[in-house]
């Protein structure tokens, strides 16, 4: 018992936190000739080992947030200088160029939407809109619905890169491809901080920031089993486009900013009071359909915030 009761009284000092940055030459004054001179229990023997291994990991955060608190001034400094110095252009984009869309819902005419290009800062982006709405590029905007209402915005959805639209641009040497654009939205990307998909801005989608990686599968080849990638999904063309009703930041990863509603943004909040397909991305069997890329989830998606009536553009075109 006095043995038991000797050990007792050391043990609090080992549970104490480490005073200094060197602890460890403690370590050896306390816990191991413990060790060495009485007979102890199995579960004293744990509470000097786990004592011990707190000093140790007290010094290591102790020597740890110095460190950090060193290196944090310059860094805090860094971050205020690039927050502090944004781009000018940014948020002073001028419209070059006017487009607008003829808007009806179930055959009834709700009126038009007036959209300024910036043709200067988006070049791209500004002058391949243009050419689909007039019509240049051998396809339109003419007859197509928008195929998803979000509350922060309205969808179109554009043309197919497959069937008549992509023969109609084959034949006036037009290319249903994102490339151009995606480049053009990683220097605006870069260039500009903060929300790019405000409220009334127009953007085209150039990726699919919720597109899973590619599926691996087996496959048999020549009498011999190799790993093979399925692609699970399909990039946007350059075609789609969304007007943000709110300010969008889910946006500003996939889409590029083109330009701005210049008049007609109630036409664009009546798009968005239409009723919808209910989503259901937060049943669990979705997510796990999902997870695994299964080609079913990925056609369900495509049909939630789906509007029950029919919101087509009737007519589009440039104004200047």
């Amino acid at each position: 018992m006095l043995q038991n009761l000797k050990f007792l009284q050391s043990t609090p000092q080992l549970l104490q936190p480490p005073t200094s940055a060197a602890p460890l030459p403690q370590l050896h004054s306390t816990c191991f000739p413990i060790l060495k001179q009485f007979k102890i229990s199995r579960r004293e023997l744990t509470i000097c080992s786990n004592s011990s291994l707190l000093l140790l990991l007290g010094s290591q955060a102790l020597k740890s947030k110095a460190k950090a608190e060193e290196s944090s001034p310059n860094d805090n400094q860094q971050e205020e200088e690039n927050v502090a110095t944004p781009n000018p252009n940014c948020g002073n984009k001028v419209p070059t160029k006017r487009a607008f869309l003829d808007i009806a819902i179930d055959g009834e005419p709700v009126g038009r939407i007036i959209i300024g290009l910036y043709g200067d800062d988006v070049p791209v982006g500004a002058a391949w809109f243009g050419s689909i709405v007039s019509g240049a590029a051998g396809i339109s905007y003419r007859r197509k619905e928008f195929v998803k209402i979000m509350p922060n915005y309205v969808q179109h959805g554009g043309l197919r890169s497959y069937g008549v639209d992509a023969e109609l641009a084959n034949r006036s040497g037009s290319n249903l491809a994102v490339e151009n654009l995606r480049e053009e939205w990683e220097r605006e990307y870069e260039k500009c901080p903060g929300v790019k998909n405000s409220a009334g801005t127009v953007s085209i989608l150039v990726r699919d920031p919720s597109k899973p990686p590619p599926k691996l599968k087996l496959v048999a080849r020549k009498g011999k089993l190799e790993i093979d990638e399925e692609e699970i999904g399909t990039e946007p063309n350059g075609t789609e486009f969304v007007i943000s009703i709110m300010d969008s930041p889910e946006l500003d990863a996939s889409a590029l900013v083109i330009g701005q509603v210049l008049n007609g943004m109630e036409v664009v909040k009546r798009i968005g009071q239409v009723k919808t397909v209910q989503e259901n991305t937060a049943s669990p069997y979705f997510r796990v359909a999902k997870l695994i890329g299964d080609k079913r989830a990925v056609v369900a998606e495509r049909g939630f915030n789906r509007p029950y009536a029919k919101v087509v553009i009737n007519n589009c075109g440039l104004m200047d």
